[in-house]
Formats: structure tokens, C-alpha cells, sequence
């Protein structure tokens, strides 16, 4: 490692922070002053005394002697808990599931990636509900290699692995494995899992996965179509691409709002929206189409609460105010089944 400022205490820092991967400003305040306490125990160090300027010393310096091992300490603001910064470190070379590989088993691996197209294939609908989240319920009915209906363009078929190849022979794993897997992803930092027992894809999991993401869900098409309408001045990603940005800090989003024009790919995280605001003067209207920004569709779990809400809403107006057997039961008129029932 580079000796340029990097001292016992930055290792010592580094130590920690490969043991819980993720940290943020709060956390780190008594960690480091803890660390400084140690390497001068004449001069005790509180945590009132780390300032962020400190922390971000910490976290540049350290980041700065990983990098030629193929790591990088990332933040960005944490979707899933009101915007607080939060600080990752990274391998920049190996996808995270191929990290996951290295201590879970290829059946298990193949479990996480059916949640994650679950995720980001059936409950990612530009036309309906960008939910991008899976009820425990439903993740754990994944727990099959085959199902019987179709997942998405890519769920039905072999698994994708880490490489790039398929594996077809993904074996089915159990009711408890697939439990205990979920809540090893919980535990890992990989995933979020709410109060209303929702699973969705964690900060640090976007940061780790956001290249693998954007690879696996996105078709070349999408990516050719963006340059496209980034050259006429349109920006931001087309409405139909799974992987969205936030249109003020350009990141990936996850939970957040969109554009009441559900054809628009205007979209903010919440925490992002003041910011937005105060570039355009006070103008709440879509950075993209321009459109008031007015009952702003949710993103996230919340979409889902209002899909369901609005399928009650329908069934309540229907004949004799009572669903038919198949809405009842999850069914379109189409005869396709509902993606959001959870």
C-alpha cells in the first residue's frame, strides 16, 4: 500500500471497515476517535472531536491505498433511510456475485439472482408499479430452479452466472435454505428488509451491483437508445429501461418518486426532491418533461401499497360491487396474473 499519509491508524480503520463493509459519518465518529485514542493514549481522542472534514481525511486516504488491490471506498446518499450518507467499500474488478460465490453455494447464488430478477424484471413496470422490491412470501416460492409460469426475459430460463455462462441444472433448494439465505443477504448488507416484510436491494448492494445491474437488466438497445436521446438534449434514461437514474444526483433509484407522466423518465429519490427544487428556482415541475410534479407516483415498496389500493378501488366499483373469481385470485381479463399480489 502507498505510505503517503497512511499511517497505523488508517489500517486500523481499514480493519474495520472490511469487517462491517458499509459505514457512516455517525458510526465512524467513535471508531476513530477510539483509533486515535490508541495510537495516542496521552492525548484521548472523543467523538465529539472527529469532525467530518476527519472522517473524510479517513476515507479518501484509505481509499486512495486500496485502489491498486482493486478496491474503492464509494458513497452516496441511502435510499432506504432518508438520504443519510453512507460509505462502501467496493471490489472494483469482481461483480458482488461473484463475491457471494466465495461463501455461498451456486444453488443458493442461483436463489438470490431469481429474487433479484423478481426484483427488477416482474416488479419493475414502468406502465403500472416500479416496486423493485419482493414480499418475503413470494421470495421464498423462488426457492424453486423452475417455475411454471414465465419470470421476465430473462427469469424463465438457465441462470445467468457471474462469468456470463448459464446453468441449467440450478437444483431447487429448501423452504429453510431459502430462509436462512434471505436473511444472510439481510445480515451480509446485500439487501433491506422492511417493516411490511418487503426484501429490496440495499445501498450498498447498489453501490456493488450497479454496473452488473445495468449489464443484466438493460439490452444493449436501451443503452443505444439513452445516447440517442441524450444527444437530442432529452437525457436522463428511457421510460422503459429497468435501470433508472434519479435526475438530480444521477444515481441509481431505487425508492423514490416519478413523473406523474408515467411515460416520462423523469425520477427523483426523496431526499433529492429540495435539492431539485432550489436548481430550478423553486419550479416543482419534472427536470425532464417539465410536467407539475403533483401526486408524484411513488417508487419503491410504497408503489406497491398503491397498486393494491387501486385494485381494490376497481374491484369495489365492479358489478355488485364484488371481483370476479380471477381478479380475486390475481388475474387479468387478459388472462396474465397479476406481478404485484403479494
Amino acid at each position: 500500500m502507498a505510505d503517503d499519509g497512511y499511517t497505523d491508524t488508517h489500517r486500523a480503520f481499514l480493519q474495520a471497515l472490511l469487517s462491517r463493509q458499509t459505514i457512516d459519518y455517525e458510526t465512524a465518529k467513535p471508531l476513530i476517535a477510539s483509533i486515535q485514542t490508541a495510537a495516542t493514549p496521552d492525548r484521548p481522542t472523543l467523538p465529539g472531536d472527529i469532525t467530518f472534514e476527519t472522517f473524510e481525511d479517513f476515507i479518501n486516504t484509505v481509499s486512495d491505498a486500496v485502489i491498486p488491490f482493486d478496491y474503492e471506498i464509494l458513497g452516496a446518499k441511502d435510499q432506504h433511510h432518508g438520504g443519510e450518507g453512507i460509505w462502501a467499500l467496493v471490489n472494483t474488478t469482481s461483480d458482488a456475485m461473484t463475491q457471494m460465490a466465495t461463501v455461498h453455494g451456486a444453488d443458493e447464488i442461483a436463489f438470490v439472482k431469481r429474487v433479484l430478477d423478481c426484483m427488477f424484471e416482474e416488479k419493475n413496470d414502468s406502465e403500472a408499479a416500479e416496486v423493485m422490491a419482493v414480499k418475503g412470501t413470494e421470495a421464498l416460492n423462488l426457492r424453486k430452479a423452475e417455475r411454471g409460469r414465465g419470470r421476465g426475459r430473462r427469469g424463465s430460463g438457465p441462470t445467468q452466472q457471474p462469468d456470463g455462462s448459464t446453468n441449467g441444472n440450478a437444483a431447487d433448494i429448501t423452504m429453510h435454505q431459502a430462509d436462512l439465505m434471505l436473511q444472510s443477504m439481510v445480515a451480509e448488507g446485500w439487501f433491506e428488509l422492511s417493516e411490511n416484510g418487503y426484501y429490496s436491494l440495499s445501498q450498498r448492494g447498489v453501490l456493488e451491483l450497479k454496473d452488473w445491474l445495468v449489464k443484466t437488466y438493460d439490452d444493449a438497445d436501451d443503452e443505444e437508445e439513452e445516447e440517442e436521446e441524450e444527444e437530442e438534449g432529452g437525457g436522463g434514461d428511457p421510460a422503459h429501461k429497468k435501470i433508472k437514474s434519479c435526475s438530480a444526483c444521477r444515481q441509481i433509484i431505487t425508492v423514490g418518486q416519478r413523473c406523474p407522466d408515467l411515460a416520462c423518465h423523469g425520477r427523483l429519490h426523496d431526499h433529492c426532491t429540495q435539492l431539485m427544487w432550489r436548481q430550478q428556482r423553486d419550479r416543482r415541475e419534472c427536470p425532464v418533461c417539465k410536467l407539475p410534479w403533483e401526486n408524484a407516483p411513488p417508487v419503491g415498496e410504497k408503489a406497491a401499497r398503491d397498486a393494491r389500493r387501486a385494485r381494490g378501488q376497481n374491484g369495489r366499483r365492479s358489478t355488485n360491487g364484488r371481483k370476479s373469481h380471477a381478479e380475486t385470485n390475481g388475474a387479468h381479463s387478459d388472462g396474465s396474473e397479476d406481478l404485484y399480489n403479494a
